[in-house]
């Protein structure tokens, strides 16, 4: 096997070109042009209903464009295909369950089979971090809200992936919870691309720039 073959392919950047999103006949966002880095942090904002998650998807890959381009760079500089990015990303959107027949260890357990979680700590560790050590015997069914927004957050954050894709973090969370995830986001992303979709200010103040879709209307 070559040399080459065996180099793992990393994320470095995301470009979108003249990118533009529509069903049927309603544009979505046209004409954005996006260049994003991991190392830095990037909120998407705009009024509900206008666009943040559709645009974060094409991110993501999961949905295609209806003009224009996007491209996954790796360090290299070389393509990613958009079929293998869903390798490099972690996600969190209130659209996207947790197991609840699952306790919260048996989840990470089962995540990690399909996406590794940092080595630096445990699954215990991070059902401490997350506050959780409580309910370690519970079942994710029983968890009330903020408790499984917890849950999201730390498959997500923990996942050892260079893009961070956040959609509505803070659904859920109480002052705590904000506390939680702004400490997380310290500890364990700051070497990641981060793209925030929200209109909570609180949720993104840590990003370095600041995407407004209506911009792209």
């Amino acid at each position: 096997m070559s040399a080459e073959s065996n180099t793992i392919i990393q994320l470095d950047k995301i470009v979108l070109t003249d990118a533009g999103k529509r069903f049927n006949r309603e544009w979505i966002y046209r004409h954005c042009d996006l260049e994003l880095s991991v190392g830095r942090a990037y909120a998407i904002t705009g009024p509900n209903g206008s666009g943040k998650s559709t645009l974060l998807q094409a991110i993501a890959g999961s949905m295609q464009l209806s003009e224009g381009a996007i491209v996954w760079n790796d360090q290299q500089s070389k393509h990613i295909d958009a079929e293998q990015i869903y390798q490099q990303l972690a996600i969190a959107a209130p659209y996207l369950e947790v197991i609840e027949e699952m306790t919260a260890k048996e989840f990470l357990e089962f995540h990690a089979q399909f996406k590794p979680l940092i080595a630096t700590v445990t699954i215990d560790e991070i059902i401490s971090i997350i506050g959780l050590e409580k309910a370690v015997d519970k079942q994710i069914r029983y968890f009330s809200s903020g408790m499984k927004q917890r849950v999201k957050l730390a498959q997500a954050i923990f996942s050892d992936v260079p893009l961070l894709l956040l959609d509505e973090p803070c659904t859920n969370l109480d002052a705590t919870g904000y506390a939680l995830y702004h400490s997380l986001i310290k500890n364990y992303c700051m070497q990641k691309l981060i793209v925030v979709s929200s209109n909570d200010e609180q949720e993104f103040k840590f990003c370095d720039q600041v995407v407004k879709i209506m911009d792209y209307k």
